[in-house]
């Protein structure tokens, strides 16, 4: 599989990343929207002919590490342009995490104008079709169901916090598909809040929670600082294969309905 050449898109080495990657840069677009500068994405286009509809990636709080590259990836596979926005571009996590985090609960800021542009930058693509989804893993998926109700197509949110006033701000929503995990004690009874928020606003939706299943179980990999993942692990968070494939399925056929 093979990243999309053109004059934006260039071979970098990054230690943020962990190595050479295709490096989209959206600096340009997001200067004009008065967003971060730089900005940066990871872009897999599907193999074959396009165009392809599009797919925003949002990563979780730990950036767009191997495992958000590696789910980049599968969605592509699946027939989409997908480009995963860098929402750390700015300055690396540890200078824009608060920033991010305050954004996501906010469901205001520069973060949601990186979202856009990314969106606007599939849209302006040659390889992209009229349609763009928007997916998001943990602090991703709250950006997800925000970003539902600005211009996207279907959205799907993997055990995403749901934002302030969310009745009101799902009311605008485009179709959902949601995954969240009944071990996941962060997020007790979102799944149920979002089904029936969804539901109350006519909004075309699938939610569901898994059994066993925790926070990020649809990583492949343990993720996170090294020193931390035995906590996150008594924690319940981390893979729960039987649970992402159950998972992965439900999205690829929620976004073939929608975007297709």
């Amino acid at each position: 599989m093979a990243a999309i050449a053109s004059p934006m898109t260039r071979e970098v080495s990054s230690s943020r990343y962990g190595t050479s990657m295709p490096d989209v840069d959206l600096s340009v677009l997001s200067a004009s929207r008065h967003g971060s500068f730089p900005l940066r994405g990871y872009l897999v286009k599907p193999e074959g002919e396009g165009p392809w509809p599009g797919v925003v990636l949002i990563h979780e709080i730990f950036g767009v590490d191997a495992v958000m590259r590696r789910q980049t990836e599968r969605m592509a596979r699946a027939g989409y342009l997908t480009l995963a926005v860098d929402l750390y571009s700015a300055g690396g996590a540890k200078r824009c995490v608060v920033s991010t985090m305050r954004s996501l609960f906010s469901a205001t800021g520069r973060a949601y104008t990186d979202i856009e542009t990314a969106r606007q930058w599939l849209l302006a693509s040659t390889d992209c079709t009229s349609k763009v989804g928007v997916i998001g893993f943990c602090m991703g998926g709250g950006f997800a169901l925000v970003s539902a109700g600005t211009g996207f197509d279907a959205a799907a949110a993997n055990y995403g916090q749901l934002p302030k006033d969310y009745g009101d701000v799902l009311a605008r929503a485009c179709p959902i598909v949601g995954s969240y995990g009944a071990k996941d004690k962060s997020l007790k009874n979102v799944a149920q809040k979002l089904d029936d928020a969804l539901r109350v606003a006519g909004i075309t939706h699938d939610v569901k929670e898994y059994d066993g299943a925790g926070h990020s179980f649809m990583n492949d990999a343990p993720v996170g600082p090294r020193l931390l993942r035995p906590l996150l692990k008594i924690a319940g968070m981390g893979p729960q294969p039987a649970a992402a494939a159950d998972a992965w399925r439900r999205i690829e056929e929620f976004f073939a309905q929608h975007l297709t």
